[in-house]
């Protein structure tokens, strides 16, 4: 049993087919026992006036007829009902009943029984007034101070306020502005009269005010004698509330303390006496009624509050303090005590059910018996403590979950079914792209159902340009166990192909127990919806070449769907036609185990690359090869997919341009609108000044800048698809590479395709820079010390250029392909050294940023230039270079093993043998300037050279990866200040730095 749920204590239901309102219950002693104990007392718009007095039923019984004191079928609808003392010559309570066009004051008495039913009770009407406009609410008080007795007002249908003392009618008054009756109170501290108008502002009104006011029959009587002579009636003071007031309260059990509740449609507003707020509480629920009480805390005011939710909340002042369910919702609320209980909530709804219940729980009188007490046996305790403790050391080690994971079935399964054939009748919008027609293809999505769904929805998404027959659409109820199967075609829906040929199906529903829940599934459409067979072509702009380490297969084989062009018999050569123009033709090697893929354009490999990857792996699991692999040599293709980069880029900063230019143009033509206006509202015509020539000019203008950006935006929407087309084959192209597993693949895949769609507040080139510049930081950093500790929270902005992006996106192919690994965990991210695959070249680095300053190859060479020594010292130190690469690579490795003393004995050296090398050069005997027997010593040199960087190269693959990262160290520790070169030109300065030493030794 819920905690915050209304106990109840006694409860009843009200006839069948009754409406109550708020004003249809009242408590009080209305049959004046003396006991201080209340009685109920219901009226209802069908005109019956029940009255009970409730006590709880016993266990098990039902709740008995004599709780019921009375009831009566009344001839008209009873609006309202009130206890007070109504009747001027006794002291009693009566109770006073409002009908539509009659107030009735009736007095309840019991009558003991002779026998055994009990005490009787009867109502005898004292006096009754006839009214002359229909009624809508009253209230009762003492008014003008008199204490004895209560008198009466009743607020009419038209605004006009009815006061009756007792069994005489006093006067009526009617309300300025008035237009719908609002709810009416009584304050008796300040002898006012409170009301919300139709202008939702509190209105006040003294009862002297009231009483010396002009008198009228009608309302227009009481306008015309406001407007000529008498006292015009006027609020004391007003409140605007900006919204309908509900209910309206004054409580009176503390003299001291001044409030006015006013309950409206979405606050609950407390006022002093003077029209103030004391304060407001903002309600997030439509509240239904409201009770203020007495709280127990000094200077504060407890509130009862109903909503149409079931609930009744308790606030204190604008604190909840409690919250409790009911079982309906209620329209009228009162406190009162009976003979078992004090402070019952008493609640009635409009359907008739009435409930007593109270809030909290209730008391237990269950305790639990002792235990004997056992001494403990610490040897088994400590047994046990080591138990558990292996377990736990054995759980964490293999992490796996100590709980096992409960399988669920799920309440409904979707599976797609792509059909192998294309549709006889093409469902596609477009009917044919340059000649060519447009197939469409069915896809069969079958629901399955193990409970009972009322409505489940079906989505369909694919990635455009291509689309669905029908993307949307809601199910039939399904029963339990039943099968829905729905078919939808997917065809081409543009002139240039999609990036992914893969769709998405959700179908959204709710639980038998209101959970929402999604259920998903993936379906991919064949390539022959987006291509068709042609001949092959032997050249193209762009290649790509797959290795595997399997013997070459016929491509007939492998796509037996493309074999209807073909000319090749030998399978050997197979040619993709794609229905927005381009071409793509794979062939295979006779000889080796390679494939060519080529085309004119870049992207548009993608589809057919991955087609062959996938078809490969299918072909080769088919005959229970499972040694398979495709790798690819490389180079990374960077430069070509950098063109497809900076054309989006381009689009990019053009839909800025034309979104200034479009902003600047409407300001222009709403300022011109406004001359306009006021020339044409000048009383004396004034001349146009061609204005009207500049508006239609520049409306022209804005219609013409609109179209160029609708343009410039499909242009952008085709650049991003092929972008993703691009990205995709570059990812593929990198995992071939480097042979990265699924994890790998799928971060790379985050990474270089954040977006799928590309919006102007976010684009794709500063998400994949942050993301890039992310990986460089963190998992792809050179060293655990350069490691990012925290994520950048810079706000992304559309950057100026690609410069940035294109070195990152090259860094990071760079340092994958020195060994780096892609993976979210914090030890996983040290890179290690390898040796660069012949297909990519070593890139440098800066220490201090991500990207790599300018290599400086040119003024490598000029330096070896300026010192080249004479022929007699080049025959010689060619010899001797030969002999001294092996000691020179020993060098290295000890001075990277060297101390943190050593650099500034490194400095100290390369001093003295720099000074050293320029008295050398300024011996150097002056050669004749020959043009032409300096380009042969050039060229003589470079082939010299040429022939030590080639075996240089053999010799460091015969090296480990450390001693090249050791060769980087010693010369950012020899040379801090300059800029690093690549390490072949490094290595040939070092060996240039040598020869003149050797050529001076000689001399």
């Amino acid at each position: 049993m819920s905690l915050f749920k209304a106990r109840d204590w006694w409860a009843a239901v009200l006839g069948e087919g009754e409406e109550f309102d708020q004003g249809c219950l009242c408590v009080g002693d209305v049959d004046n026992s003396g006991s201080g104990h209340d009685k109920i007392v219901v009226g209802s718009y069908m005109g019956m006036l029940r009255v009970f007095s409730p006590h709880p039923a016993k266990p098990g019984e039902p709740s008995p007829a004599h709780s019921q004191l009375l009831e009566v079928q009344l001839r008209d609808p009873v609006i309202q009902v009130e206890v007070g003392k109504f009747v001027s010559c006794s002291d009693l309570l009566h109770l006073a009943v409002l009908h539509p066009r009659k107030l009735s004051v009736y007095s309840i008495s019991g009558t003991a029984g002779n026998v055994e039913h009990g005490v009787q009770y009867q109502l005898k009407r004292v006096y009754e007034h006839n009214l002359q406009r229909t009624a809508c609410n009253m209230t009762y008080g003492t008014f003008g101070g008199v204490t004895d007795h209560h008198s009466m007002c009743i607020q009419s249908m038209d605004g006009m306020l009815m006061f009756f003392e007792q069994e005489s009618y006093s006067f009526g008054r009617f309300l300025p502005g008035f237009l719908l009756p609002g709810p009416l109170c009584y304050c008796s501290r300040t002898d006012t009269f409170l009301t919300v108008s139709s202008a939702r502002q509190v209105e006040s009104y003294r009862y002297e005010t009231l009483a010396v006011a002009t008198d009228a029959e009608t309302r227009q009587d009481a306008e015309q004698h406001g407007k000529t002579a008498g006292k015009r009636l006027t609020a004391d003071w007003t409140l605007v509330l900006g919204e309908q007031a509900l209910d309206l309260s004054v409580p009176s059990f503390s003299p001291s303390s001044s409030s006015i509740f006013v309950c409206g449609e979405r606050n609950l507003y407390c006022l002093k006496d003077n029209g103030h707020i004391r304060f407001m509480k903002k309600l997030e629920y439509n509240p239904s009624c409201f009770l203020p009480y007495s709280s127990v805390s000094e200077g504060t005011t407890n509130t009862l509050v109903g909503n149409h939710n079931n609930m009744l909340l308790v606030y204190q002042d604008v604190t909840l303090k409690w919250a409790a369910q009911l079982s309906c919702s209620p329209v009228a609320v009162r406190l009162a005590n009976f003979p078992d209980l004090k402070g019952v909530v008493v609640t009635l709804s409009n359907e008739g059910h009435l409930q007593c219940s109270y809030m909290g729980t209730d008391p237990s009188f269950f305790s639990t018996p002792k235990v004997d007490a056992r001494e403990q046996d610490y040897s088994q305790i400590d047994t046990e403590m080591k138990s558990l403790q292996r377990v736990i050391r054995q759980a964490t080690r293999t992490q796996a979950d100590i709980l096992p994971v409960a399988e669920t079935d799920e309440d409904l399964t979707v599976t797609a079914t792509v059909s192998t054939n294309m549709d006889s009748t093409s469902q596609a919008l477009i009917p044919d792209i340059d000649g060519l027609p447009v197939p469409s293809v069915t896809v069969k999505i079958k629901v399955t159902s193990r409970c009972a769904l009322q409505g489940p929805k079906l989505t369909v998404c694919v990635q455009p340009p291509l689309a669905v027959t029908q993307d949307q659409l809601v199910l039939e109820p399904l029963g339990v166990g039943s099968t829905t199967v729905v078919a939808f075609s997917a065809f081409l829906n543009g002139q240039y192909p999609p990036a992914d040929l893969t769709g998405d199906v959700a179908v959204s529903y709710s639980s038998p127990t209101g959970i929402p829940r999604v259920a998903q599934c993936k379906f991919s459409l064949p390539l022959r919806l987006v291509c068709c067979p042609s001949a092959p072509s032997k050249n193209a702009k762009y290649k790509i070449t797959v290795d595997t380490n399997k013997p070459p297969v016929n491509l007939s084989e492998v796509f037996p769907d493309f074999l209807e062009k073909s000319e090749d018999k030998e399978g050997n050569a197979l040619a993709f036609h794609f229905l927005s123009g381009p071409r793509v033709t794979v062939m295979a090697s006779k000889t080796s185990q390679r494939y060519r893929i080529q085309s004119e354009s870049f992207e548009d490999i993608w589809l057919v690359a991955k087609e062959l990857v996938q078809r490969f792996d299918r072909h080769f699991a088919k005959q229970g090869v499972k040694d398979f692999r495709n790798s690819f040599a490389g180079p990374i293709p960077l430069a070509e997919y950098f063109e497809t980069v900076d054309h989006h880029f381009e689009l990019r900063v053009s839909a800025e341009k034309y979104q200034d230019l479009l902003s600047e143009r409407a300001v222009q033509f709403r300022a011109i609108q406004r001359r306009l206006l006021t020339r044409f509202k000048d009383k004396t015509p004034a001349p146009l000044q061609n204005l009207d020539t500049l508006m239609e000019g520049t409306y022209r203008q804005v219609i013409a800048l609109a179209d160029a950006a609708e343009e410039n935006r499909a242009c952008l929407n085709q650049a991003f698809v092929r972008l993703r087309s691009a990205t995709h084959l570059l990812i593929l192209l990198v995992s071939l590479w480097q042979g990265l597993n699924t994890e790998q693949n799928a971060i790379l895949e985050a990474t270089l395709l954040p977006l799928l769609q590309d919006t102007p507040q976010l684009g794709w080139e500063e998400s994949v820079d942050a993301a890039v510049s992310h990986l460089l930081r963190t998992c792809l950093s050179r060293s655990p010390k350069d490691q990012a500790l925290s994520l950048s929270t810079s706000q992304l902005n559309m950057p100026k250029d690609t410069v940035r992006l294109k070195k990152h996106i090259t860094l990071l192919c760079d340092r994958l392909g020195k060994g780096g690994r892609l993976s979210l965990a914090s030890e996983a991210n040290v890179p290690t050294p390898v040796m660069m695959p012949g297909g990519c070249e070593p890139i440098a680095e800066a220490v201090t940023d991500l990207e790599e300053p300018p290599l400086q190859q040119e003024s490598a060479t000029k330096f070896i230039k300026k010192k080249q020594p004479s022929k007699k010292v080049k025959s010689k130190t060619d010899k001797e270079s030969k002999d001294k690469k092996v000691s020179a690579e020993g060098a290295v490795k000890e001075t990277v093993e060297e101390t943190a003393e050593e650099p500034v004995k490194e400095v100290k050296k390369e001093k003295k043998e720099s000074s050293k090398e320029k008295k050398e050069s300024t011996k150097e005997p002056k050669e004749p300037k020959d043009p032409g027997k300096e380009s042969k010593k050039e060229s003589l040199k470079e082939s010299k050279e040429k022939k030590e960087s080639s075996k240089e190269k053999k010799e460091s693959s015969k090296e480990s990866g450390k001693e090249s990262s050791k060769d980087t160290s010693k010369e950012s520790l020899k040379e801090p200040g300059k800029e690093k070169v690549s390490r072949k030109s490094s290595m040939k300065v070092k060996e240039k730095k040598k020869e003149p030493d050797a050529a001076a030794g000689e001399g």
